[in-house]
């Protein structure tokens, strides 16, 4: 009995530390698991954004990451990994993006505000 009791307070202590964002965005559950991850991780420096790219008729996430020379992820909004747009170790990411033939309108959707 007294295990029990000690195992069901470690689960809710562990449950409840694990930080839960009110992600009240326009966005897939995968990208906002993507998000939950980052907030349950380090502080990155500098703060990691999402952004909502739409162009040609398809929606992607584009995903800063943590510093210099890393590359930044665009994915589908099925998770998927299409490319990385830029970064890198000269800034200008993998090579293997489509060619989008329309404007991009580029939305922040999140940011990552915690100090």
């Amino acid at each position: 009995m007294k295990k029990n009791l000690t195992l069901l307070i470690i689960i809710v202590f562990t449950l409840l530390s694990c930080e839960k964002a009110n992600l009240n965005i326009d966005a897939p559950t995968c990208i906002k698991n993507k998000i939950e991850n980052i907030i349950n991780n380090e502080i990155s420096n500098p703060p990691t954004q999402v952004w909502k790219w739409e162009t040609d008729e398809t929606i992607y996430y584009y995903i800063t990451s943590n510093c210099c020379d890393q590359y930044n992820y665009l994915y589908n909004e099925q998770c998927e990994l299409i490319c990385a747009p830029d970064g890198g170790i000269i800034g200008t990411g993998d090579g293997n993006c489509p060619i989008f033939t329309s404007d991009i309108v580029k939305t922040l959707i999140w940011e990552d505000r915690r100090n």
